[in-house]
Protein backbone atom coordinates (compact mmCIF):
# COMPACT_ATOMS: atom_id res chain seq x y z
CA UNK A 1 0.00 0.00 0.00
CA UNK A 2 1.45 3.33 -1.03
CA UNK A 3 0.49 6.14 1.30
CA UNK A 4 -1.26 9.21 -0.13
CA UNK A 5 0.88 12.26 -0.93
CA UNK A 6 -1.61 14.78 0.48
CA UNK A 7 -0.75 15.38 4.17
CA UNK A 8 -4.39 15.26 5.33
CA UNK A 9 -4.97 11.95 3.57
CA UNK A 10 -1.57 10.62 4.64
CA UNK A 11 -2.42 11.43 8.26
CA UNK A 12 -5.78 9.72 7.89
CA UNK A 13 -4.06 6.53 6.65
CA UNK A 14 -1.13 6.55 9.09
CA UNK A 15 -3.34 7.44 12.07
CA UNK A 16 -5.78 4.67 11.13
CA UNK A 17 -2.96 2.12 11.15
CA UNK A 18 -1.74 3.35 14.54
CA UNK A 19 -5.32 3.46 15.86
CA UNK A 20 -5.78 -0.19 14.91
CA UNK A 21 -2.71 -1.08 17.01
CA UNK A 22 -3.96 1.08 19.89
CA UNK A 23 -7.35 -0.60 19.83
CA UNK A 24 -5.71 -4.03 19.59
CA UNK A 25 -3.49 -3.52 22.62
CA UNK A 26 -4.37 -5.67 25.60
CA UNK A 27 -1.23 -5.12 27.71
CA UNK A 28 -0.31 -1.46 28.10
CA UNK A 29 2.65 -2.37 30.28
CA UNK A 30 4.32 -4.58 27.65
CA UNK A 31 7.96 -3.60 27.01
CA UNK A 32 8.40 -1.50 23.86
CA UNK A 33 11.45 -1.38 21.57
CA UNK A 34 12.43 2.09 22.84
CA UNK A 35 14.71 1.66 25.84
CA UNK A 36 12.73 2.09 29.06
CA UNK A 37 9.35 2.44 27.35
CA UNK A 38 6.19 0.40 27.72
CA UNK A 39 3.37 0.22 25.16
CA UNK A 40 1.60 3.06 26.99
CA UNK A 41 4.68 5.28 26.57
CA UNK A 42 4.50 5.02 22.79
CA UNK A 43 1.06 6.63 22.85
CA UNK A 44 2.17 9.06 25.55
CA UNK A 45 5.05 10.24 23.39
CA UNK A 46 2.85 11.00 20.40
CA UNK A 47 0.09 12.80 22.32
CA UNK A 48 2.68 14.56 24.48
CA UNK A 49 5.16 16.34 22.23
CA UNK A 50 3.14 17.35 19.21
CA UNK A 51 0.51 19.67 20.77
CA UNK A 52 3.18 21.94 22.27
CA UNK A 53 5.22 21.88 19.05
CA UNK A 54 2.16 22.88 17.04
CA UNK A 55 1.15 25.63 19.47
CA UNK A 56 4.66 27.09 19.55
CA UNK A 57 4.74 27.36 15.74
CA UNK A 58 1.14 28.33 15.01
CA UNK A 59 -0.72 29.34 18.16
CA UNK A 60 -3.22 26.52 17.48
CA UNK A 61 -4.31 24.50 20.50
CA UNK A 62 -5.35 20.87 20.03
CA UNK A 63 -8.11 19.25 22.03
CA UNK A 64 -6.73 17.09 24.83
CA UNK A 65 -8.27 13.83 25.93
CA UNK A 66 -7.82 11.94 29.17
CA UNK A 67 -4.32 11.14 30.34
CA UNK A 68 -2.55 8.20 28.76
CA UNK A 69 -2.18 6.74 32.26
CA UNK A 70 -5.98 6.70 32.66
CA UNK A 71 -7.12 5.78 29.14
CA UNK A 72 -4.53 5.45 26.37
CA UNK A 73 -7.16 4.55 23.76
CA UNK A 74 -9.26 7.66 24.37
CA UNK A 75 -6.16 9.85 24.77
CA UNK A 76 -4.97 8.75 21.33
CA UNK A 77 -8.37 9.04 19.67
CA UNK A 78 -9.02 12.60 20.90
CA UNK A 79 -5.52 13.63 19.85
CA UNK A 80 -5.64 11.96 16.43
CA UNK A 81 -9.08 13.41 15.68
CA UNK A 82 -7.86 16.90 16.65
CA UNK A 83 -4.87 16.68 14.31
CA UNK A 84 -7.11 15.47 11.49
CA UNK A 85 -9.52 18.40 12.02
CA UNK A 86 -6.60 20.84 11.70
CA UNK A 87 -5.45 19.23 8.45
CA UNK A 88 -8.98 19.06 7.02
CA UNK A 89 -10.15 22.49 8.11
CA UNK A 90 -9.35 26.14 7.55
CA UNK A 91 -6.61 25.93 10.22
CA UNK A 92 -4.46 24.12 7.62
CA UNK A 93 -3.68 27.54 6.12
CA UNK A 94 -2.39 28.88 9.46
CA UNK A 95 1.20 30.13 9.14
CA UNK A 96 3.73 27.69 10.62
CA UNK A 97 6.90 29.36 11.91
CA UNK A 98 9.03 27.46 14.41
CA UNK A 99 12.22 28.83 15.92
CA UNK A 100 14.22 25.70 15.03
CA UNK A 101 12.43 24.63 11.86
CA UNK A 102 11.64 27.93 10.16
CA UNK A 103 8.62 28.68 8.02
CA UNK A 104 6.74 25.91 6.24
CA UNK A 105 3.21 25.33 5.06
CA UNK A 106 1.42 23.83 8.06
CA UNK A 107 0.41 20.57 6.32
CA UNK A 108 4.00 20.01 5.17
CA UNK A 109 5.33 20.60 8.69
CA UNK A 110 2.79 18.19 10.20
CA UNK A 111 3.72 15.60 7.59
CA UNK A 112 7.47 15.97 7.99
CA UNK A 113 7.67 16.00 11.76
CA UNK A 114 4.55 14.36 13.14
CA UNK A 115 3.04 11.95 10.62
CA UNK A 116 6.42 10.34 10.01
CA UNK A 117 6.80 9.92 13.78
CA UNK A 118 3.41 8.21 14.05
CA UNK A 119 4.38 5.98 11.12
CA UNK A 120 7.64 4.85 12.76
CA UNK A 121 6.10 4.42 16.22
CA UNK A 122 3.42 2.17 14.73
CA UNK A 123 6.11 -0.51 14.57
CA UNK A 124 7.06 0.10 18.21
CA UNK A 125 3.51 -0.39 19.45
CA UNK A 126 2.88 -3.35 17.15
CA UNK A 127 6.08 -5.11 18.20
CA UNK A 128 5.45 -4.43 21.89
CA UNK A 129 1.96 -5.89 21.70
CA UNK A 130 2.36 -8.72 19.20
CA UNK A 131 0.33 -7.13 16.41
CA UNK A 132 0.85 -6.68 12.68
CA UNK A 133 4.10 -4.73 12.43
CA UNK A 134 4.37 -4.40 8.67
CA UNK A 135 4.93 -0.84 7.45
CA UNK A 136 4.55 0.53 3.94
CA UNK A 137 7.90 -0.28 2.24
CA UNK A 138 7.84 2.77 -0.03
CA UNK A 139 7.37 5.09 2.95
CA UNK A 140 10.15 3.25 4.81
CA UNK A 141 12.45 3.80 1.83
CA UNK A 142 11.53 7.48 1.52
CA UNK A 143 12.05 8.12 5.23
CA UNK A 144 15.34 6.25 5.28
CA UNK A 145 16.69 8.18 2.30
CA UNK A 146 15.65 11.52 3.80
CA UNK A 147 17.07 10.72 7.24
CA UNK A 148 20.37 9.40 5.89
CA UNK A 149 20.89 12.78 4.25
CA UNK A 150 20.82 14.49 7.63
CA UNK A 151 22.10 11.78 9.93
CA UNK A 152 24.50 14.00 11.85
CA UNK A 153 21.74 16.50 12.68
CA UNK A 154 19.35 13.73 13.74
CA UNK A 155 21.86 11.99 15.97
CA UNK A 156 23.02 15.24 17.59
CA UNK A 157 19.40 16.22 18.35
CA UNK A 158 19.13 13.37 20.83
CA UNK A 159 15.91 12.19 19.18
CA UNK A 160 17.59 9.13 17.67
CA UNK A 161 19.92 6.71 19.35
CA UNK A 162 22.85 5.03 17.67
CA UNK A 163 22.03 3.00 14.58
CA UNK A 164 21.52 -0.72 15.11
CA UNK A 165 23.43 -2.79 12.55
CA UNK A 166 21.29 -4.91 10.25
CA UNK A 167 22.41 -7.31 7.52
CA UNK A 168 23.28 -5.76 4.15
CA UNK A 169 20.44 -7.67 2.51
CA UNK A 170 17.83 -6.69 5.14
CA UNK A 171 14.48 -5.43 3.87
CA UNK A 172 13.89 -1.68 3.79
CA UNK A 173 11.72 -1.71 6.92
CA UNK A 174 14.51 -3.38 8.92
CA UNK A 175 17.08 -0.94 7.51
CA UNK A 176 14.91 2.03 8.47
CA UNK A 177 14.31 0.61 11.95
CA UNK A 178 18.03 0.00 12.43
CA UNK A 179 18.79 3.54 11.30
CA UNK A 180 16.46 5.07 13.91
CA UNK A 181 18.01 2.92 16.63
CA UNK A 182 15.56 0.05 16.80
CA UNK A 183 16.58 -3.57 16.85
CA UNK A 184 14.33 -5.20 14.24
CA UNK A 185 14.68 -8.43 16.25
CA UNK A 186 13.46 -6.86 19.53
CA UNK A 187 11.41 -9.36 21.48
CA UNK A 188 12.22 -12.26 19.21
CA UNK A 189 13.97 -15.31 20.59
Amino acid sequence: MTLPADPAERHRAVAAAFTARVQGTTDWDAPAPVDGWRARDVVGHLVGWFPDFLTSATGLVLDRGPSVADDPVAAWQVHSDAVQRVLDGPEASTPFDHQYVGELPLPQAVDRFYISDVFMHTWDLARATGQDERLDPETCADLLAAMQGMEEVLRSSGQYGPAVPVPQDADVQSRMLGFIGRDPLFGRS
